[in-house]
């Protein structure tokens, strides 16, 4: 502790005899983590989007759904085995009185016999409910997901299509409460939420069930009032069938959902009324990985791919013509800066203190970020709790987490720039397990 005071104190009076002096400057590199300047921001942007939300919702009438259009859900199968079964029971048990097609793609059906059968032992049962039809889609040589959504888009026929994946299930109003906001003809796509429905499981599956209640069901809340939603998740995501057509449907290589995100984007600046909704009450409930090996794995695959969509494949996107400016503006800070950026000069913060402070300064230093991040997640757990939550009990059951969430946060963080620099020094997008090397090698990125 001496140290630290001294060592701001020599900061101090370098500043009061020459404001311009370098010692100055060094003294506010080591002191002032300006990472923390960075996302303040952009967690009073998405506060602010949480309160106009909430006060929009207290002053309207309900939206509700006034035409039941077809709808086509695409569920992407792999290896899910006999769970693939909640979630095709969880579609066809919808509320929603107009027709649903279930159409589970099996990619690699030749090697995944479980995940096939369990699917095909479905049809009876949903044959015997009105209005619901399963289509089973078996590609016996595997081609990712990627492949397996178009095959499924070829062959789907509803004027909604919703993405999903195998491993995810959904409350039984969620096609009701998805499809209510197609009535308006500038809504392109919707964003569901997504839920961590393994959390009891392990500890690594129940700080990412904070995760996701902060970052997706607070932040998109936040980010939807201003039609900046970042991205339409790959697990959960609800198109008009037109935007899908006019775009191609989805692109190879991987973080597909990111991509069409940005695609339909490119379309903003010049259609300034379109939109994109994330509803909170949209929920889905999907499986997370239950262990930390398995959750490092996957986020080394999701922060990398931000890095090679955002600077190889999208670069062009981010032009006012094209995004228009709030979204450029959003992107650019939330993607660029936020996702991009800041891990990276948090890793360099990290490593140039650890290289030139006392182990005894870096303690309040890190004691510091600590309480930044720990307030940050408690009030927007706290926020999502009270005022978004359609199930407060059991979210309430995660509270006792919340001290651990700083570290956790922390820990992503840097491991995100480890993503970034292995996307950027190995091109990591190439080296994944959501579509085989023979479909991403003929990928022009």
């Amino acid at each position: 502790m001496d140290d630290w005071l001294l060592f701001l104190f020599r900061g101090l009076r370098a500043f009061v005899d020459d404001p311009l002096a370098s010692e100055f400057w060094v003294v506010v590199f080591r002191f002032v983590p300006f990472i923390l300047a960075l996302e303040l921001p952009y967690y009073l942007f998405v506060f602010s989007g949480i309160l106009r939300y909430l006060i929009r919702k207290r002053h309207s009438e309900p939206l509700r759904c006034n035409v039941f259009p077809p709808v086509s859900c695409i569920v992407t199968c792999y290896s899910e085995g006999k769970d693939i079964r909640k979630t095709i029971r969880s579609l066809a048990a919808q509320l929603y009185p107009g027709k649903i097609e279930i159409i589970p793609v099996l990619d690699g059906a030749s090697d995944n016999k479980p995940t096939y059968d369990a699917a095909y032992e479905m049809e009876k049962e949903v044959a015997s409910l009105p209005g619901r039809v399963l289509k089973c889609l078996p590609k016996w040589k595997r081609g990712g997901r990627v492949s397996s959504l178009n095959s499924g888009f070829a062959l789907s026929t509803g004027d909604v299509v919703m993405a999903m994946d195998g491993d995810t299930s959904f409350d039984n109003d969620m096609v009701e409460n998805a499809v209510r906001h197609f009535s308006d003809p500038d809504v392109m796509c919707v964003s569901g939420c997504l839920r961590v429905r393994n959390w009891r499981d392990s500890p690594a599956a129940a700080l990412q069930a904070v995760e996701y209640l902060v970052s997706i069901l607070a932040s998109k809340t936040g980010l939807s009032e201003f039609n900046a939603v970042n991205n339409i998740s790959g697990a959960f995501g609800i198109f008009r069938r037109d935007v899908l057509t006019l775009i191609g449907g989805w692109d190879a290589g991987t973080a597909e959902d990111l991509d069409l995100t940005l695609r339909v984007k490119n379309y903003f600046g010049r259609h300034r009324n379109l939109r994109i909704v994330f509803d909170p009450e949209v929920m889905g409930h999907t499986d997370a990985p239950d262990t930390f090996r398995g959750f490092f794995r996957q986020r080394l695959r999701w922060d990398g791919d931000l890095f090679y969509l955002y600077f190889l494949k999208h670069f062009r996107s981010f032009s006012p013509r094209l995004m228009g400016w709030p979204n450029l503006i959003v992107s650019t800070v939330g993607g660029l800066l936020f996702q991009i950026v800041t891990p990276l000069l948090l890793f360099l913060y990290t490593v140039f203190l650890l290289a030139t402070v006392p182990m005894s300064v870096i303690g309040v230093i890190m004691g510091l970020v600590y309480l930044f991040y720990f307030t940050v997640e408690t009030f927007f757990f706290l926020v999502t709790l009270f005022f978004l939550s359609e199930r407060p009990r059991e979210d309430g059951m995660l509270i006792p987490l919340l001290p651990l969430m700083p570290v956790f946060t922390f820990v992503t963080r840097i491991w995100s720039a480890f993503a970034i620099l292995w996307e950027m020094t190995g091109r990591g997008h190439l080296d994944t397990d959501m579509a085989p090397w023979w479909v991403l090698r003929k990928t022009k990125f």
